[in-house]
């Protein structure tokens, strides 16, 4: 009993430890969303958004980001918040026209995670970038939105920084 004692006091030191190492880097994590909106309402065609995202972007020399999840995915929720936040929106509002994309219960709109490269299968939520004439930039292999909540701010603007207009 003593050991377990021991080892578990252990694993909180390290995980305190990195914690604060964490926050002395500056790093940030992304905030709990305070609510939880409809990002992916059930009845929108999410092709019709995507070519009026494609037009809005064409006219404003944006990009689309498209973000692949669900209402039930909470790490989609605190995406989404952190895309509404002061650090974050400037830059995404300015380059990007975002299309939240519902893929349901996965069983909705899996020809466009195809069609986009999105392996929708390693979770979500999960992105493509395409530039204004519908030519995919980059789609996340590796699901690096799926974790959202784990994320900080400066990998959330680095990812946007990465594949905005005219850097790739």
């Amino acid at each position: 009993m003593k050991k377990f004692g021991l080892m578990l006091c252990l694993g909180l030191i390290v995980v305190s430890g990195s914690a604060t190492a964490a926050h002395a880097q500056g790093a940030r994590t992304l905030p709990a969303p305070t609510e939880r909106r409809n990002l992916y309402p059930e009845n929108v065609n999410a092709k019709a958004e995507i070519a009026e995202a494609l037009t809005t972007a064409a006219k404003t020399h944006k990009r689309v980001l498209l973000i692949f999840g669900g209402n039930w995915c909470y790490d989609c929720h605190v995406l989404d918040a952190a895309f509404h936040s002061a650090e974050i929106a400037p830059t995404l509002n300015k380059n990007y026209v975002l299309v939240h994309v519902n893929i349901g219960e996965y069983d909705k709109n899996l020809d466009l995670a195809n069609k986009y490269d999105v392996p929708l299968k390693k979770g979500v939520p999960a992105a493509a970038v395409l530039k204004s004439d519908g030519t995919l930039v980059v789609s996340q292999k590796n699901q690096e939105f799926e974790k959202a909540r784990s994320m900080t701010t400066d990998a959330v603007l680095a990812f946007l920084e990465k594949w905005k207009p005219g850097k790739s």
